[in-house]
């Protein structure tokens, strides 16, 4: 039997676990000394290289002296908080990454609350001790509370401490210490995680935990095996968490090394592998023996909070850019996202409509970002919070939202967030001017919300929330303030007339932008919309006048990223989206059926 140690790395965003995870497969010697391989190795898909945060929770194994370690690397963001879930059920420790300044994160919190429940043992890594506004000492009495608070057994909260620096591959059991290398945090796992439970004589049982897709193989389940042998070839039971019993044969089974994944013939008890052959395969379902099918416990998947509609692009410009603009084309690209993506659900509402419902805006906004890169075209509704009938009372989703502000700027916050029906929960100085605020807060008042908060705090303000709960509906909040300028005709913008129009607000299109009637040029200075012409030229006549020859100065416009234009748009209005440009637009084109529609609402 092999010596094995099963641990995941969980943290709040932007805390160190893939660089972490970087050191840890550096220093075990597992590249080769002329394997090239890049920073946050990890991250493997562009989105996760640009943005510097982690989607999908990977796998990787290292070997350290006679040891395999299987490492996953989990995301920080709560809208991917289902993927953590269900790898810590997989692993028999955790290391926990926090900020030396930063300290505990709304994140920190979900994931410890996770892990303390399913009984883990942890080790705390207190990352980022170069910082000079670095606290270990005061992030490390925090982490105790924290676990206290949560209900830690005495063994869970007799935790081991490890000082790091992990970008430089720095570090240590002591403060006091000099600078060492990751062969405590080896130590540490070896000695602290316990072996796996688990008898390679008894009848197969291992557990699928996430999903990939190959072309060639069909859908790959990733497991981890909690009992027996497994053998390429193997003929096998799939229970489902319905009851259903599946018969299938594993063609493939697949092993981890560093960021490689190789055929082999076999695997026992206590180890992580991939296999194929199965396409019924989902998350949570039970691989067993097939003379003895015995399923495991099946897994809770938390529950979508938004959704969103996907239709196929009908404006004036639409197919000119995208490849892919069919609504088959679109069907078939969200199937195939929901195949591997089990905290997302769709539904199909119509001709060319989908619903799909998600965790959050990233996680929507990343799928549709994903689908721009690959040639397709469509458009996307304002996000709506998914509203739940629970003992005869309606609920929606609440949040628990933490803010990190300038002390100058608290009051301004505060008073925005008073308006969206937030309740103040915690209020504590930082140092270094600032105050950290802890809210709770309808999921519905922070659609939109982030660009208005950067704004107040002038860009310095860090704000992070995760799903609480579902509580009794709380009413209408305040939505946004100004209007839209709206584009009566089609054409190609001037700059003369993007020149007059920028007096009444702020522009989101720049001069010889194509654009059509009903499509949003930018945002209003007042509350309501106006109707603008952005393509009207300067009327030539035979005669000079004295102000013919003045320059036009054009303030610049305002980059509509994905995200951000998410954020902005109401209920009537539309994004549409193509492998070139984002579009914003009403829902309506013509004013004449905007005005019947208003009439109607009424």
């Amino acid at each position: 039997m092999q010596k094995i140690r099963n641990i995941a790395v969980i943290a709040h965003v932007d805390h160190g676990k893939t660089t972490l995870v970087d050191g840890l497969l550096e220093q075990s010697g597992t590249f080769g000394s002329h394997e090239q391989h890049d920073e946050r190795a990890m991250d493997s898909n562009d989105l996760e290289k640009e943005r510097g945060i982690t989607i999908l929770s990977k796998n990787t194994a290292i070997r350290y002296k006679d040891y395999k370690i299987n490492i996953i690397d989990t995301p920080g963001h709560a809208d991917f908080g289902g993927e953590v879930e269900r790898v810590l059920k997989m692993v028999d420790g955790v290391l926990v990454l926090v900020d030396a300044y930063e300290g505990v994160m709304p994140q920190t919190k979900f994931v410890v609350k996770k892990m303390l429940a399913l009984g883990k043992k942890p080790i705390v890594v207190v990352n980022k001790i170069d910082k000079p506004s670095a606290e270990p000492e005061r992030v490390v009495d925090e982490m105790f509370d924290l676990f206290a608070d949560m209900g830690a057994n005495d063994d869970q909260l007799d935790f081991p401490v490890i000082y790091a620096a992990a970008r430089d591959g720095i570090a240590k059991v002591d403060m006091a210490e000099p600078d060492g290398n990751f062969e405590c945090v080896f130590e540490a796992i070896i000695n602290e995680v316990p072996e796996p439970e688990g008898d390679a004589a008894n009848d197969l049982q291992a557990q699928v935990f996430t999903l990939d897709y190959d072309n060639y193989v069909g859908k790959i389940g990733i497991s981890r095996i909690f009992n027996g042998t497994v053998r390429k070839g193997d003929n096998v039971a799939l229970a489902k968490a319905d009851g259903e019993v599946v018969k299938g044969k594993i063609s493939k089974l697949i092993g981890f090394h560093g960021l490689n994944r190789m055929e082999i013939e076999e695997a026992e008890a206590g180890d992580i592998v991939a296999f194929a052959g199965m396409e019924t395969v989902d998350v949570g379902d039970t691989v067993a023996d097939a003379n003895n099918p015995v399923a495991l416990d099946p897994m809770h998947i938390e529950e979508p909070t938004l959704t969103v509609i996907f239709a196929v692009n009908d404006s004036p410009l639409a197919g000119q850019e995208g490849k892919h603009v069919t609504s088959n084309k679109l069907k078939d690209r969200l199937e195939a996202e929901m195949r591997t993506n089990v905290a997302m659900k769709l539904e199909t509402i119509g001709e060319g409509k989908f619903k799909v419902s998600g965790r959050g805006e990233l996680q929507i906004t990343v799928l549709a970002e994903n689908m721009r890169r690959e040639g397709y075209e469509f458009s996307i509704s304002r996000p709506e919070v998914i509203v739940k009938e629970i003992n005869g009372v309606k609920c929606e989703p609440f949040e628990h939202l933490v803010i990190d502000v300038p002390e100058d700027l608290s009051g301004t916050v505060i008073e925005r967030l008073g308006k969206r029906k937030a309740e103040m929960k915690s209020m504590l100085p930082m140092g270094q001017g600032f105050q950290r605020i802890e809210f709770e807060i309808p999921a519905r008042a922070l659609i939109g919300f982030r660009g208005q908060f950067l704004t107040d705090t002038k860009g310095e303000g860090v704000m992070n929330h995760s799903f609480l709960e579902f509580r009794p509906y709380s009413g209408g909040v305040e939505s946004r303030a100004n209007g839209a300028l709206v584009s009566m005709v089609d054409g190609e913008t001037l700059a003369f007339s993007l020149f007059n129009i920028q007096d009444r607000g702020v522009l989101f299109v720049g001069v010889q932008t194509k654009v059509y009637e009903g499509m949003i040029v930018g945002e209003h200075a007042r509350a309501n919309d106006l109707v603008v012409n952005p393509i009207k030229g300067k009327a030539q006549s035979n005669v000079r006048s004295s102000g013919a020859d003045e320059a036009i100065k054009l303030v610049p416009h305002k980059e509509m990223s994905l995200e951000r234009a998410l954020e902005w748009i109401e209920d009537d209005e539309l994004l549409e989206i193509t492998p070139e440009n984002i579009r914003i637009r009403k829902k309506f084109l013509k004013e004449s059926d905007r005005r019947r529609e208003s009439r109607k609402g009424k």
